[in-house]
């Protein structure tokens, strides 16, 4: 009873807090990332130090500390801003996003029969963009449960308005998203986290990750149109979404070889804007040599790297 209870008040207070205004959630976001960044209180800043230094080491240290804090400041307000969005009307969401760019990009790929793979990378404010591309498909997208059970009925519910379909993350999902791209439906991939097992090992700046190959197989497979779509905040209380082009080398050679392009795109988009990347997770261990990384002292840490990265060259 009790914690049934406890699952109730939770829920309750995260669809209170969800239908609060989203500048209200920018307050108390930027406020937190203020006293972090203030008071020194996160290991978050030392992760994205390292992050900064193993994936841009053309940069110099003082440019490395400029980008931590606003970082911080851009991945915290992202996570606050997921709540208002979540809580959000569709038509409140799409009124958020005030310019498109390459909007004609995805009208011509939902006009073809092969179906359509959509390339997310965690990178700004992406969970914006699900109110505007439901106005014209219907979208399988998979779905990992979140632990506690309160906030996974809330970010279920909220991820599965506007048309969308949410698939387990094992082979039946896969299976599903398969079919869909078949009947030339549409999919969402996250592409650059570590999978949960297994995953290849391919090139990330330069260094082997285990990494899914899930996105290029399913491009490849299906002939589905695939397109890389980021958003990010404007100075005017809403967001600007970009909708690009994959290379169409992305059709040939390999799943491996697909994920490669897919990897090259998000570091084009990082070296652009590498304040808006989310860089506090933990990325760079996803190599049996650099399981502990994070655990290091920065030089050894970095010296591990340039081990690794120097192997992987020789190959």
């Amino acid at each position: 009873m009790t914690d049934h209870t406890s699952s109730n008040t939770t829920y309750r207070l995260l669809k209170f807090f969800s239908r609060q205004p989203i500048q209200i959630s920018r307050f108390i976001a930027q406020s937190l990332a203020g006293l972090v960044n203030l008071l020194k209180l996160s290991k978050t800043s030392n992760t994205i130090r390292l992050n900064l230094q193993i994936a841009l080491p053309e940069l110099s240290s003082e440019q490395h500390e400029k980008i931590i804090p606003q970082a911080i400041r851009n991945e915290l307000t992202s996570y606050f801003e997921f709540f208002s969005i979540w809580g959000a009307s569709n038509k409140q969401n799409i009124s958020r996003i005030h310019t498109i760019h390459g909007e004609n990009l995805l009208q011509d790929a939902l006009a073809a029969p092969e179906g359509v793979v959509l390339i997310v990378p965690h990178f700004g404010t992406w969970e914006i963009m699900n109110a505007y591309i439901a106005q014209f498909t219907q979208m399988t997208i998979l779905y990992k449960p979140v632990k506690n059970a309160a906030a996974n009925q809330f970010v279920r519910a909220a991820r599965s308005r506007e048309q969308a379909h949410l698939v387990p993350t094992d082979e039946s999902g896969v299976r599903q998203i398969f079919k869909a791209l078949k009947q030339g439906g549409t999919t969402v991939i996250l592409p650059d986290h570590t999978p949960n097992i297994g995953g290849e090992m391919i090139p990330y700046f330069g260094i082997p990750l285990a990494t899914s190959n899930l996105s290029a197989k399913l491009i490849q497979k299906t002939k589905a149109k695939s397109l890389f779509l980021y958003a990010i905040r404007n100075a005017n209380q809403g967001f600007d979404m970009h909708i690009e082009a994959i290379d169409p080398q992305i059709y040939q050679g390999s799943a491996n070889d697909g994920t490669m392009i897919i990897l090259q795109a998000i570091k084009n988009l990082i070296l652009r804007y590498p304040e808006h990347y989310h860089w506090s997770y933990k990325r760079f261990k996803a190599n049996p040599a650099l399981e502990r990384i994070y655990h290091l002292a920065t030089p050894d840490a970095l010296k591990l790297v340039d081990d690794v990265r120097r192997q992987a060259h020789q190959i």
